[in-house]
């Protein structure tokens, strides 16, 4: 009986390092495939962003000598606020806006400069006809919004002959 509780031990104590040695191996296998992994999934996000910037820089250069350039927006913002009333219903209402006149060309904005008193006139005519209960929809204002561009267009195209303004937008909007 010694005889088996003194091998029994040692069989068990054998058996043991062989195991973990096992799971050792695993566990190595495991963390560099883990780390490839990541080393593959960073170079390919390398590659893709280079190739993308090469083909940023190449594309301006075919592009440039057959296709025209589109200038960058510039903006006029109308200062004062436009304050208008009209009676609803027997009711006086309120009506407060700033606009912003969008334009690609900042010379015939400047010279629409000159004609801003006519242009503030119009506008102030066209604000103080509208009906508050439409105005107060989404739909109503966007309305309001196109009216007033084809109003600015039309001043401009009659002043300056051509369209220096491509929109008109709306900064600021209360009614009361």
């Amino acid at each position: 009986m010694a005889k088996k509780q003194a091998t029994a031990p040692a069989a068990t104590a054998g058996d043991a390092p062989a195991g973990g040695k096992g799971k050792l191996k695993l566990i190595i296998v495991g963390v560099v495939a883990f780390l490839l992994a990541i080393g593959l999934s960073i170079g390919g996000t390398w590659y893709v962003m280079q190739q993308g910037q090469e083909q940023e820089a190449a594309a301006p250069a075919e592009g440039a000598p057959g296709m025209p350039q589109r200038q960058a927006a510039v903006y006029e913002v109308l200062m004062p606020a436009f304050v208008v009333n009209y009676n609803q219903n027997g009711r006086q209402r309120y009506m407060q806006t700033t606009l912003a006149l969008m334009s690609r060309d900042p010379v015939a904005l400047g010279a629409l400069k000159e004609h801003m008193p006519l242009l503030r006139n119009r506008l102030v005519m066209l604000f103080s006809s509208q009906d508050f209960a439409a105005l107060a929809t989404p739909v109503g204002k966007e309305m309001l919004r196109q009216q007033a561009t084809a109003t600015v267009q039309e001043l401009a195209q009659k002043e300056l002959g051509k369209l220096a303004v491509e929109q008109v937008l709306f900064t600021n909007f209360v009614l009361q």
